[in-house]
């Protein structure tokens, strides 16, 4: 009886310690800082310093990284996740650049940085840290790669989406989504590549793209204003579209293309909106009141609100897939890893003992 219950409690105290919850790293644009959220406790855990003006993140897929636009600063920080600190800093465009929107592919070899100044959208190899090559697209704004990595979406200034071909880093498509005045913002794609939803942020409209022949097929009409970020459960039934000016995040049906609900109770002028790998919760940055809201997906409220920095923007998809990284200063679960360890050899000696 007591080999099983210590045998149980320190594989469970193991286990937990293996099972960290991912993270949700915010750009607080005005301190130029990132704030890092553990999604299990909603706390501030770390706050790292990087360029002038964050604004748009992007994480990995092994969590390993995390890649920011400086928009005032015309740099990408890379941020270690294992020690929270910056461990290298990428420049991007020439004269005066204003990086923007930022996605990482799904093998995690490259990142792909909307340089609005520029009118580009270079391409990080992330094993070298340097620019491999740029793409010429005016007006660009937000990136967002398919599952399978071989397209790149960018919206920008014109009301357009320019379509990449990552293997050979051109233009194939541009698809008119809105107009000059829409000045399209955000994007996200489905996670079976088949669709494509942008926000057109001068026109209360979400635009959705059939990636299959680069056309519009629906056009989502909101009661809303500003819409900007734009996020989709991993399940790829729901878009959540967060507006900068009404102070809402409206919920679109993927299979009617309607809004559902809408979701109050967010803070002032929210930017960017990114969902947890569960699809459990959804947290959004709201640059004008200094915090992020949680929601629940499953009742489209607010459950929790967490202060970062000055101005949080955090635009594209800032929470991470979850890590076993430990982190500093370790959390109750890996200091108790030590005491199932103990447990464990006081465990081994008493069968030593009756051997």
């Amino acid at each position: 009886m007591f080999a099983r219950s210590v045998r149980c409690f320190a594989m469970g105290i193991f286990l937990t310690a293996i099972q960290a919850a991912p993270f949700a790293y915010i750009a607080n644009n005005g301190s130029n800082t990132v704030s890092m959220i553990d999604t299990a406790t909603n706390t501030v855990v770390a706050t790292v310093g990087v360029g002038l003006g964050p604004f748009g993140v992007a994480v990995n897929p092994a969590g390993t990284r995390v890649y920011v636009t400086n928009n005032a600063g015309g740099t990408v920080s890379v941020i270690d996740t294992s020690s929270n600190t910056v461990v290298a800093t990428i420049p991007v465009g020439s004269g005066i650049p204003v990086p923007v929107g930022i996605a990482v592919n799904p093998s995690g070899t490259r990142v792909y940085v909307a340089v609005g100044g520029n009118g580009i959208v270079s391409v990080i190899d992330t094993s070298s840290n340097t620019v491999v090559a740029n793409v010429n697209i005016p007006g660009c704004y937000g990136v967002a790669v398919n599952s399978a990595g071989t397209r790149v979406y960018v919206t920008n200034s014109t009301g357009s989406v320019s379509v990449i071909d990552s293997s050979s880093n051109a233009v194939v498509a541009t698809i008119t989504v809105g107009s000059a005045l829409a000045g399209t913002h955000g994007v996200a794609v489905n996670p079976a590549g088949t669709r494509v939803y942008v926000a057109n942020f001068g026109i209360p409209l979400v635009s959705v793209i059939d990636t299959s022949s680069n056309t519009v097929i629906a056009t989502v009409g909101t009661g809303g204003f500003g819409p900007f970020g734009v996020a989709i459960n991993p399940a790829g039934t729901r878009v959540y579209v967060a507006y900068h000016y009404s102070n809402n995040v409206e919920v679109i049906d993927t299979s009617s293309n309607t809004v559902i609900a809408t979701i109050t109770g967010v803070g002032t002028m929210p930017v960017g909106v990114s969902i947890n790998p569960a699809g459990t919760r959804l947290y959004v940055a709201n640059s004008g009141s200094n915090n992020v809201s949680v929601i629940d997906t499953s009742s489209n409220t607010v459950v929790a609100t967490v202060v970062v920095g000055a101005n949080p923007y955090s635009f594209g998809a800032f929470i991470g897939p979850g890590s076993s990284l430990p982190q500093t200063p370790a959390p109750p679960s890996l200091v108790l890893t030590a005491v199932g360890i103990a447990f464990l050899a006081l465990y081994w000696m008493r069968l030593r003992r009756s051997a």
